[in-house]
């Protein structure tokens, strides 16, 4: 089989996008659960339910964005460059992309299962909110250093490409 080798670089970039927003699809799924199940204590209870737990909710949704900013810029590259990508390149860029999609989407399942702490701490408590955001947001650093680094890795590789 001969594949085109920049439908393969397009393909790595696709793949980096789905998988980063598939963790923060997971993730804002069990976060959202965890906020609602948080909230109908609180009904229950006939205590009012903090709003603020939203903040956790849409946490891990970040992590798309990401996703998106890379592929977006590994495909801008591939279209808007005259670079001839040589296959074996653009398989390999096809797996760094892959890895690079499964860590931000792991950031983003992380990220979420603290989140779902905080939203069951915080309706329990209503006390420690900055506390649980600057432990989500530890996470999110995680995330934003993949991200750079990622930049950095992909601007160096198609500076090599010949």
């Amino acid at each position: 089989m001969n594949f085109d080798p920049s439908s393969i670089a397009t393909t790595g970039a696709i793949a980096l996008f789905t998988l980063s927003a598939a963790g923060s699809a997971l993730g804002s799924g069990l976060a959202s659960s965890a906020a609602i199940g948080a909230w109908k204590k609180c009904f229950a209870q006939n205590k009012p339910a903090p709003f603020n737990v939203l903040t956790f909710v849409g946490a891990a949704m970040t992590n798309t964005l990401y996703g998106m900013v890379l592929m977006i810029v590994i495909i801008g590259k591939v279209n808007n460059t005259a670079l001839s990508i040589a296959a074996p390149a653009a398989w390999a860029l096809l797996a760094v992309c892959v890895f690079i999609g499964l860590i931000i989407g792991l950031a983003a399942w992380t990220q979420a299962r603290a989140s779902a702490c905080a939203c069951d701490a915080q309706c329990e408590t209503g006390q420690g909110f900055a506390n649980y955001l600057a432990a989500v947001g530890i996470i999110e650093g995680v995330t934003i250093f993949v991200f750079i680094f990622s930049l950095l890795v992909l601007d160096n590789f198609f500076k090599a490409v010949p």
